[in-house]
């Protein structure tokens, strides 16, 4: 096209020969606008199309291409106009032009695939009706290393196209491979910690963990291939490094079945005759009641000890739900319940009293009086 550039420039003698060169810059920059304008029309009308279809990946690979396509017409018309300055320059830089177009095919060609784990990623983790969604961290998981091994290969790919030997470099990485290793061993088990998390899934994004061993408690914002972000309940962003998850124990409340009731409560020793109807009617209203998972949990009441100023019976019970406000609402419920059923039987919740027994009164000798006073 471009012997054909000027042929047309020659044969309409248009301009004088010595500033044709101008023109013809001219010409590939407007050829160049004018193509990037109609891609961007076909995309639209793409993305037009692609709305009406229920299929999410057609509108993942054109969002994913739209961007690099638009900056390789761009690269093309650049390239094309320093190959026009470069028939009327005699200068050695521009020798660098054709390993340069390689390069930024192979960069774009890399951004596009990016894009397109990137988005391959959010179709998978979405709900979409008959679908189940992929789980969150390991669609980040498979995701990260999709996109690490696309740029690795672009770098090689790249180093094989500026004249360098692949081979050389790769034997050079594993013997510089052991020295790292050695100098980055923490590094190293924070990695494999994280895909110990990835592949075991104790917990995931947007868990509650704790763990007994160390005081870590919080919801989990991100799982990094170094750290992990926790989210405390005082809204404080905590760091932890995955290694600390190969050696302590990790609960993980978000999976829960139920929340456990587990209660003492003590009514006065003078109560005592009501304590087995208080317990069989706090037995009974647990059984009723409609938030309480009753038939495949344990539900326990028994009077329990004699304690210090009260005698305890203890209640041992499951709510349906997990979730923390809810489950407090009905315990709440539930204590309050108990105190009716107490006072109805004409007893009471005890409290802590002291008895303080004297023994005999004192007696105070008298001395007899002086017989002389």
């Amino acid at each position: 096209m471009k012997e054909w550039l000027k042929e047309a420039l020659a044969a309409g003698n248009i301009v004088p020969a010595a500033e044709r060169w101008i023109l013809e810059i001219f010409i590939v920059i407007f050829a160049a606008l004018l193509a990037k304008m109609l891609l961007g029309r076909f995309f639209n009308h793409l993305a037009q199309r692609f709305e009406k279809t229920d299929n999410p990946w057609d509108d993942t690979l054109l969002d994913a291409a739209r961007r690099p396509a638009g900056f390789l017409v761009w690269a093309m018309g650049l390239f094309w106009s320093l190959e026009i300055v470069r028939q009327q320059s005699d200068s050695n830089l521009f020798e660098v032009i054709e390993p340069a177009r390689r390069v930024v095919v192979i960069g774009l060609l890399a951004w596009f695939l990016v894009r397109l784990i990137r988005g391959t990623e959010e179709v998978l983790v979405t709900a979409r009706p008959g679908k189940k969604p992929m789980d969150h961290t390991t669609a980040r998981a498979i995701g990260k290393l999709l996109r690490a091994s696309t740029m690795i290969t672009a770098a090689l790919v790249v180093l094989q196209t500026l004249g360098f030997s692949i081979s050389g470099v790769l034997a050079f990485g594993g013997i510089g491979g052991i020295a790292v290793g050695f100098a980055a061993k923490d590094m190293l088990a924070n990695f494999f910690g994280a895909m110990v998390v990835y592949l075991d899934r104790p917990f995931v994004v947007g868990d509650w963990i704790r763990s007994p061993d160390q005081e870590i408690e919080g919801t989990v914002e991100d799982i990094g291939w170094r750290v992990t972000r926790i989210r405390t309940f005082d809204q404080r962003p905590l760091y932890v490094p995955n290694a600390t998850f190969l050696s302590i124990s990790v609960e993980n409340p978000s999976r829960m079945k139920n929340r456990r009731i587990y209660e003492t409560i003590g009514i006065r020793y003078a109560d005592i005759e009501a304590m087995p109807s208080i317990v069989r009617d706090v037995t009974e209203m647990l059984h009723g009641h409609p938030e309480l998972e009753t038939h495949s949990r344990t539900l326990i009441v028994n009077f329990n000890s004699y304690g210090p100023s009260s005698l305890d019976f203890f209640i041992y019970t499951f709510t349906k739900t997990t979730q923390w406000v809810k489950f407090h609402e009905i315990k709440q419920d539930v204590l309050l319940q108990v105190y009716e059923i107490i006072r109805r039987h004409g007893a009471d919740i005890a409290f802590p009293t002291t008895t303080v027994h004297f023994g005999d009164p004192l007696q105070l000798a008298r001395k007899p009086a002086d017989a002389s006073s």
